[in-house]
C-alpha cells in the first residue's frame, strides 16, 4: 500500500501522471492502487497499467526526502538553509561574472501550469530566455510546423469529436500503445463502426493491427510518401478544389513544386510499392472526412518541421480541417507538455505563444510583471546542454532527466559535469547523480496545481498527501528560490493564486479559472469574456483571424547518418508498459514486473546474415558509443531496421542517437542513427 510516514494517501479526484491523454485518477484504499473515475476524457474510468500502477513510485527506495549538496566530490544530507544558499550563491557569483544569460532552466513537463509559469517568470527576471522543457525534445518540430501554417501549435480537434471521421490517417505514432485510452475509447470505438484506418510506420505494432492499411515507410522518409500521396491526389484531381480556393494560398507554387516528382521513384527511396502510396492518397483524398495524427516517428527527424509541414499540405488539399473528424491531432507525450509549452517554458515565447522578440508584448509583460523580459531568444534544451561550462554555467534541472533523454548520452553525461547543475526531484536519477545540489521535491499526488493535456483540456491536479520527510512542494521550492535570487515580490496564497496571474497575462487562458473547471476541465483558447473555451480550430477562419493558410514547399533531406554497407538504422520509441525516460515507471514494481528490460527488435532476414538468434544477446554500436541487449527477432520490424525504447538506463539507447537536429525548431534526430550490430562472444 503505498503510504508514507506523513499518513495515508487520501482519495481525491486527481490526473494520471503519465501520458498526455490526461485521464482521471484517483486512489482505491482497498486495494492501494489507482483506479479511473469518471473523468472529461477516460469518461467509464478506464486506465492504461501506467495509470493504475501510478501510485507505487510515490515511495522508491531512492526516493530523495532531504537536500543534499556536493561536498569533496560527494553527496551528502544537508538543510534546506544550506542547500539554497548554495544554490543562490553559486548562481549569483554566475550572473556577476558571466550576465545571467550564463544560467540555463530545465522547466518540467510532468509538473504543473503553475509551478512552470513561475519558474519561467523567475528565470526572466534573473535575465535569461534560457528555459525550455522536453517538447524540445519530443514535439518541438511540430509546434513549429503547425504555427508556420496555421498559428498555432497544438491539437485542432478533440478527442470527443473523432468518432466523426471516415479514416484516421496515423503517421509516426503508436496510439494502441502510447495513448491506450484514446485509442480504446475513441479510435477503436470508431473503427469499430466503419472508419477506415492508414499507418505510417516504419515498425508493426499493436496499431498497425487495427489498420486498414500500412504503410512501412524506412525512417527517415516520410516527405517522399507524403508528397507522393499530394502528388497522386493533384494529378488525379482528388483535391478539394473549393476549399483549396477559399482557404488556402501558394497552391500553385506547390502544384508547380510537386511537378518534378515520380511517384515510382518516391516509392522506392522510402522503401514503399508505389501502389501502396497511390491507394493511400485515394483513401484519403475520397473520404469525407479524414483525422490526421502525427507522433515523434515524424518529429524526431533533423527535417522533422519539414515532415509535419507535408502532412498539413496534404490536409489543406483535401479540406480535412475546421471541422468534427478531422484536424492536424498531435498526440502530446508527457502529461502536461503541452502546457509548459502554453505558460512560457520556452526560449522564444512567453505565456500564451506570445514572442519575446516582439516589443509590444515585452511592454505588456513588463506592465504585469514589473520588469521587461529579455527580448532576446534563448538557448533551447540541447543547444544549454551543449553550452554546458561554457556559455552555460550554471544549469537548474526541474524534474527532467536529460542523461537519459538527450542523444549521444556520453556527450551529455561530460557536459553535465562542466556547470554548477541544481536538480529539483523525487528521486536519484541518472542526471541527479551529477548534481551539486539536489531539492526534494513533491510527486503529482503531493501537490495541487493544473495540466493540460493533448486536446487542450485543463483540468485540475489535487493533493492526496504530504511530501515525506524533509520534502517539499514544488511551488514552494520554486518561490523560495525566486525570493532569495531575485527582488521579486512571490506571496501567492497557493497554486490557484498563480493561475490567476497565468490566466491574466495569457490571452488563451483568459477565461480559464478553478471553479470553472471544477471536477470537469476548461478548454484554451478561452477568451476573456466568453463562455467557453473553442472546441475545433480553425472553422471559419485560421486561428489569429486568418482566412487562408499557405502551402508549404518541402522536399526530402537525407538524414544525418549516412549508412554503411552492413550497416542497419536504429529508431527508437516507446512501448506501453514504459514511459519516457523511466524516471517513474522504472520505479514501479507493476510495471518492471510487466517488461523489466529492453530488447533489439531485429528483422528475422537481419538476424540470420549475423548468425543472431531470438534471445542472443548483441553489442550494437557506431562512432558514438555502444550498448549490450538481447535479441527479440520478429517480422514486425522491416528489413534493414532495428528498434529499441528510450525507457532504460541500461541499456541506454540514447548513447546511439546523433546530435543532429532540425534547423527551425532544434529537434533530435532520434528516429535514424545508423548502426553495427554483431553477436556478443
Amino acid at each position: 500500500m503505498a503510504t508514507s510516514s506523513d499518513g495515508e494517501l487520501e482519495p481525491k479526484k486527481s490526473i494520471c501522471p503519465f501520458c498526455g491523454v490526461g485521464c482521471g485518477l484517483t486512489y482505491n484504499e482497498d486495494n492501494g492502487k489507482g483506479t479511473g473515475w469518471e473523468a472529461p476524457v477516460n469518461t467509464r474510468g478506464e486506465l492504461c497499467p501506467k495509470g493504475a500502477a501510478a501510485f507505487e513510485m510515490l515511495d522508491a527506495d531512492d526516493r530523495i526526502t532531504q537536500p543534499m549538496v556536493r561536498e569533496n566530490g560527494h553527496l551528502v544530507t544537508a538543510s534546506w538553509e544550506e542547500a539554497m544558499d548554495r544554490v543562490v550563491e553559486n548562481f549569483a557569483e554566475i550572473v556577476e561574472e558571466h550576465g545571467p544569460e550564463a544560467l540555463g532552466f530545465f522547466a518540467s513537463s510532468n509538473c504543473t501550469n503553475e509551478e512552470n509559469y513561475l519558474l519561467q517568470k523567475i528565470a526572466r527576471k534573473i535575465g535569461t530566455n534560457t528555459i525550455d522543457n522536453c517538447a524540445r525534445l519530443c514535439h518541438a518540430s511540430t509546434v513549429a510546423a503547425m504555427g508556420k501554417q496555421l498559428n498555432v501549435g497544438a491539437m485542432t480537434n478533440t478527442t470527443d469529436d473523432l468518432g466523426e471521421a471516415d479514416v484516421f490517417l496515423v503517421c509516426g505514432a503508436n496510439p494502441a500503445e502510447q495513448h491506450p485510452v484514446i485509442f480504446n475509447s475513441y479510435l477503436g470505438a470508431a473503427l469499430r463502426d466503419g472508419t477506415e484506418m492508414v499507418h505510417i510506420d516504419p515498425r508493426e505494432n499493436q496499431t498497425t493491427q487495427q489498420a486498414d492499411m500500412h504503410v512501412g515507410v524506412t525512417p527517415g522518409y516520410d516527405i517522399p510518401v507524403l508528397n507522393a500521396m499530394a502528388k497522386v491526389i493533384i494529378e488525379e484531381e482528388l483535391h478539394d478544389e473549393e476549399f483549396v480556393a477559399e482557404r488556402t494560398e501558394g497552391f500553385e507554387a506547390f502544384e508547380e513544386h510537386l511537378a518534378d516528382v515520380d511517384v515510382a521513384e518516391n516509392a522506392e527511396l522510402a522503401g514503399v510499392p508505389e501502389e501502396t502510396i497511390r491507394a493511400a492518397a485515394h483513401k484519403v483524398a475520397e473520404a469525407d472526412r479524414v483525422a490526421s495524427f502525427t507522433g515523434m516517428g515524424m518529429s524526431q527527424h533533423k527535417y522533422g518541421t519539414d515532415n509535419v509541414h507535408a502532412l498539413i499540405n496534404l490536409v489543406l488539399l483535401t479540406g480535412n480541417i475546421g471541422k468534427p473528424g478531422t484536424g492536424v491531432n498531435p498526440l502530446r507525450g508527457q502529461n502536461n507538455v503541452q502546457g509548459a509549452a502554453d505558460v512560457g517554458a520556452s526560449p522564444s515565447s512567453l505565456p500564451g505563444y506570445q514572442s519575446v522578440e516582439d516589443p509590444e508584448v515585452r511592454a505588456d509583460f513588463e506592465e504585469a510583471w514589473g520588469f521587461e523580459p529579455p527580448a532576446e531568444p534563448g538557448l533551447t534544451e540541447v543547444e544549454a546542454s551543449h553550452a554546458a561550462g561554457d556559455e552555460i554555467q550554471g544549469l537548474y534541472v526541474f524534474a527532467e532527466n536529460p542523461a537519459i533523454t538527450e542523444p549521444h548520452s556520453d556527450r551529455i553525461h561530460e557536459d553535465l559535469q562542466e556547470a554548477f547543475l541544481v536538480v529539483q526531484d523525487l528521486f536519484m536519477t541518472e542526471t541527479a547523480e551529477y548534481a551539486d545540489v539536489i531539492l526534494p521535491g513533491s510527486a503529482w499526488a503531493e501537490k495541487e496545481g493544473t495540466y493540460t493535456n493533448t486536446d487542450r483540456r485543463l483540468q485540475r491536479v489535487r493533493q492526496m498527501r504530504s511530501p515525506p520527510g524533509d520534502a517539499k512542494s514544488d511551488l514552494e521550492i520554486i518561490a523560495e528560490f525566486g525570493r532569495r535570487m531575485t527582488d521579486l515580490e512571490i506571496d501567492y496564497d497557493g497554486a490557484e493564486a498563480v493561475f490567476d496571474e497565468l490566466a491574466s497575462v495569457s490571452p488563451i487562458y483568459a477565461g480559464i479559472t478553478y471553479d470553472g473547471i471544477g471536477e470537469s476541465y476548461q478548454r484554451w483558447p478561452f477568451y476573456e469574456g466568453a463562455e467557453s473555451g473553442v472546441d475545433i480550430l480553425h472553422e471559419e477562419e485560421f486561428y489569429g483571424g486568418e482566412k487562408t493558410a499557405p502551402f508549404a514547399l518541402v522536399e526530402h533531406i537525407d538524414p544525418g547518418d549516412e549508412v554503411e554497407e552492413g550497416e542497419l538504422v536504429l529508431t527508437t520509441g516507446r512501448v506501453m508498459q514504459h514511459f519516457n525516460s523511466g524516471a517513474l515507471s522504472r520505479r514501479t514494481e507493476t510495471l518492471m514486473r510487466m517488461r523489466g528490460e529492453d530488447v533489439l527488435e531485429m528483422h528475422p532476414t537481419d538476424a540470420e546474415e549475423r548468425g543472431i538468434e531470438d534471445g542472443d544477446w548483441v553489442c550494437v554500436e557506431n562512432e558514438r558509443g555502444e550498448v549490450e541487449v538481447e535479441v527479440a527477432v520478429t517480422p514486425a520490424i522491416a528489413e534493414g531496421t532495428v528498434f529499441m525504447t528510450f525507457h532504460y538506463a541500461d541499456p541506454l539507447v540514447n548513447r546511439l542517437t546523433g546530435d543532429y537536429l532540425d534547423p527551425v525548431a532544434k529537434i533530435p534526430e532520434y528516429k535514424h542513427s545508423a548502426v553495427s550490430v554483431s553477436k556478443t562472444e
